[in-house]
């Protein structure tokens, strides 16, 4: 008698990489966000990189910004909203949210930002693969309609302390930093507080890397600190004599690079 077994056949690839997938922690300081913030969250559901948390503090909202974020985390256990009692501030309410983050790698996204769905996947692929302790991308500028109103605005491939002392090339929403690499480097409490952040983590010292693709949509809205060029010229000199303690010479060096490059990325 014969018997007869048949043998599936299976494919290996040797070559394959393991998938990597780390938790991302998304910090999402809110106020008065109810207009956007539904954009916002959706363009984190449409990630195609799905191991993330998202931590949304609200800032003692007047309006229907947390009656907004509540009908998600009815629906999503990774969304999770802290309501704060009163009103302290972006910096508090993102030292709140690292505080609370339990992932890998941290990422900060603005209550009124959008991300492109590729947005994650391309940056823990690379930092993952490469070993990479930061990295940010390159954007565009819309308005508070939605409207691109900017060409990409181009980031360049790696940046340390000193040349972000003259020019603060990462925009909040952009960036994907180690968890262990911002340790217990917290928010001050001051104008141009990310800036600030960015200085104090750079000093450890490393470097951030670029990604030249846009992949995030960087809202510019009417009334804001980054709107109005006057305080932010002061921010900016202060900074510099102030926070970071540069001498008089080396802090006009860095201000005027600073104003060209402001300059010519409005421009653009």
């Amino acid at each position: 008698m014969r018997i007869l077994v048949k043998i599936k056949s299976f494919t290996f690839n040797f070559n394959e990489k393991p998938k990597l997938n780390p938790l991302v922690s998304i910090i999402t300081p809110c106020y008065n966000s109810a207009d956007f913030v539904r954009l916002t969250i959706n363009s984190v559901l449409e990630q195609t990189y799905t191991n993330w948390e998202l931590i949304v503090i609200d800032d003692k909202s007047k309006d229907d910004t947390c009656k907004v974020i509540e009908a998600y985390t009815q629906q999503h256990s990774n969304i999770r909203l802290i309501k704060l009692a009163q009103n302290g501030g972006v910096a508090n309410a993102r030292n709140i949210g690292l505080e609370e983050a339990k992932g890998k790698y941290i990422a900060f996204l603005d209550s009124d930002d959008i991300w492109l769905k590729e947005k994650l996947a391309k940056q823990v692929t690379d930092m993952e693969e490469q070993s990479l302790p930061m990295t940010f991308c390159a954007y565009n500028r819309i308005d508070e309609a939605g409207a691109i109103i900017s060409r990409k605005i181009e980031v360049p491939t790696s940046v340390n302390y000193r040349q972000l002392l003259s020019h603060n090339v990462i925009i909040f929403s952009t960036s994907l930093t180690l968890k262990t690499v911002i340790g217990t480097t917290r928010f001050k409490k001051v104008g141009h507080e990310d800036w600030i952040f960015w200085l104090d983590i750079f000093k450890k010292p490393f470097s951030g890397y670029g990604i030249n693709e846009p992949l995030v949509l960087y809202r510019i809205r009417q009334g804001s600190v980054s709107s109005n060029k006057l305080k932010v010229i002061g921010f900016t000199w202060k900074i510099l004599r102030e926070s970071e303690k540069l001498g008089f010479f080396e802090s006009v060096y860095h201000f005027t690079k600073y104003a060209f490059a402001t300059v010519w990325k409005r421009l653009r």
